[in-house]
């Protein structure tokens, strides 16, 4: 009789220990999938390097979207020199008011030997470029800091040992 009395009480606390993982578990989700994030959004961000080849760059802007569900899209004001396509990338909540991007982007490059009439061709695929940025977003939510790091790959995917650098970027949300 104890023995059965035993196996109901393990029974009921295993019961309740897995009810209570069930109903806690999706409260802990990231803020990536919950539309009250205060990243979610439209950003503009002015970013300036400190180390590595774009250092010198002096007026470069960012534009993000962050969007629900983790993913996001940066783009520069020098996507267009050499051509080059916006970057893709995920984001995650580290802690409150703290998050982490990462994003990725192809470099295009004019092909060897090549004359005016051959550009036309298009611009091949030269460098993949990864950004890994952690975001602080100010108490209301309407301006962030941020910190950089940027690393460059050829198209053998090894690591360009003088292709990257350190930035940090200031942002604002936009709005109507």
């Amino acid at each position: 009789m104890l023995w059965k009395l035993m196996v109901k009480y393990r029974f009921a606390m295993v019961l309740t220990v897995l009810i209570s993982f069930l109903v806690i578990n999706p409260l802990k989700t990231s803020q990536a999938t919950n539309n009250n994030s205060p990243l979610i959004g439209q950003w503009r961000s002015q970013v300036q390097f400190t180390t590595g080849g774009f250092a010198a760059v002096d007026d470069l802007e960012f534009m993000y979207s962050f969007n629900l569900g983790g993913t996001m899209t940066e783009s520069s004001n020098y996507d267009g020199a050499p051509p080059v396509p916006p970057a893709y990338g995920i984001w995650r909540q580290i802690e409150n008011n703290k998050f982490e991007a990462k994003y990725e982007y192809y470099a295009t490059g004019r092909p060897e030997n090549s004359t005016l009439l051959d550009i036309w061709d298009g611009w091949r695929h030269s460098t993949r470029g990864v950004l890994t940025e952690n975001i602080t977003i100010n108490g209301d939510g309407t301006s962030f800091t941020s910190t950089i790091t940027y690393e460059a790959f050829d198209r053998d995917d090894n690591l360009v040992a003088d292709g990257g650098g350190i930035a940090t970027g200031r942002g604002v949300k936009l709005k109507f």
